[in-house]
């Protein structure tokens, strides 16, 4: 520990080059562990040899599953429901993904004591953004009306062990998102197609921002491209209803 240089870190980082994303992420970690390595004496203090080592730089990807793309992923996991491909936990941990925009713990780690189906409400006592209420539709109370119940385990997707919930969806999620012919769609990207479904409707950011909880405006602003397709489909709606009456062509 105490023979790691900035050297040995930049080459580190520099080995993953190729997936910026992840040497970013592995660069802060190893920060963290140095950080600690000072507080417990193991390294002088300001030693971290992270420091100055220069991320690369990341670009937001923005990706929406499109109708066509929600189809194939709703027979996917018909297919997996009735196949018995993936567990009964697995496809419905994703079908809440899609239908609440919830961030994935949220949802996996979601208790029966804070659903209440009555009044369309999940009442996260801890999320991101601290406690906060999830308002749902009436497709989510369905999906949660089919879901077991065990008493031995108070989490909505039960893992194996009992009392615990499930703790990998990854993998499931990699074989359900091959079989629906969506390899480059992430779990994350369900709750940014929430938004943009959202948007397509007609709602406003602000209500977006409330539907996912976000504390600041600004997180909520990346979707402001997307709030442009309405309006350029009404403008040209509106422009070519007048150069018919024209008859410019």
């Amino acid at each position: 520990m105490t023979d790691i240089g900035r050297a040995d870190i930049a080459e580190l980082h520099g080995a993953f080059s190729h997936i910026p994303y992840q040497a970013n992420r592995t660069l802060g970690v190893l920060s963290v562990l140095f950080n600690l390595a000072e507080v417990w004496n193991i390294r002088p203090d300001g030693s971290n040899p992270c420091l100055h080592v220069k991320k690369y730089p990341e670009r937001k990807r923005a990706r929406f599953l499109s109708a066509e793309e929600y189809k194939a992923l709703g027979q996917a996991l018909h297919q997996a429901d009735h196949g018995q491909t993936e567990t009964a936990s697995a496809i419905n941990a994703i079908r809440l993904l899609m239908l609440t925009g919830c961030r994935l713990n949220e949802i996996m780690t979601l208790k029966w004591n804070d659903v209440y189906l009555a009044d369309y409400e999940l009442r996260l006592p801890d999320s991101k953004t601290g406690a906060k209420t999830v308002h749902i539709g009436q497709s989510v109370v369905d999906v949660m009306l089919k879901i077991e119940r065990i008493n031995s385990n108070p989490y909505v997707i039960a893992g194996k062990n009992d009392g615990r919930p499930l703790t990998d969806l990854q993998h499931p999620w990699r074989r359900i998102r091959a079989v629906a012919g969506l390899p480059d769609v992430r779990i994350h990207d369900l709750r940014h197609s929430f938004a943009s479904g959202a948007l397509a409707l007609g709602e406003g950011l602000p209500m977006i921002g409330k539907l996912l909880g976000h504390s600041q405006v600004q997180t909520t602003a990346r979707y402001a491209h997307l709030a442009n397709t309405p309006i350029k489909v009404a403008a040209s709606r509106i422009a070519d209803s007048i150069s018919e009456a024209l008859n410019f062509g």
